[in-house]
């Protein structure tokens, strides 16, 4: 795997902190512009690349270089995943804002926040978790649809 497809988890939990802020922050305010700009951080993190995370640059500028530098590396994979899941959660939630459905918003809001904020505090990524998950059930079902040959698996 080169370095663009890894990422340093303690940068992922960085971000994750600083979205659990912007989150936070969201739900005390009820700015349905300030979760638009998250969404649209989301969104090009999860479809575009991780490396355009504002908050992953205050990391690799500021923070990385004073860590020690033998972390083991992680798959940006379900990374980029989780990204998309906290996409659709705060799309939602800033649907149920700017439509005036503030309960929407409040609940697909604090459903992302808890998200995050379980990965900054115990470097529990949901999302992560969630692509774990789907790639067992595809691969799995994938397995069971191809033929193996035997007459007594393949018989309907």
């Amino acid at each position: 795997m080169s370095v663009e497809q890894t990422v340093d988890p303690r940068g992922a939990r960085f971000s994750a902190l600083v979205t659990s802020v912007v989150l936070g922050v969201v739900l005390l305010t009820g700015s349905w512009r300030l979760l638009a700009a998250q969404v649209v951080l989301f969104a090009m993190c999860a479809f575009v690349s991780l490396r355009l995370n504002p908050w992953g640059h205050v990391y690799r500028r500021t923070i990385q270089p004073r860590l020690r530098s033998d972390v083991n590396r992680e798959d940006s994979g379900p990374l980029r995943f989780a990204q998309g899941v906290g996409f659709a959660f705060s799309l939602l939630g800033l649907i149920g804002y700017a439509s005036g459905l503030t309960s929407l918003g409040v609940a697909a809001t604090a459903v992302a926040l808890t998200a995050a904020l379980l990965n900054a505090v115990f470097g529990l990524c949901l999302g992560c978790e969630l692509h774990a998950l789907v790639r067992r059930a595809v691969l799995a079902r994938s397995t069971r649809a191809e033929p193996t040959g035997h007459p007594t698996t393949d018989s309907p």
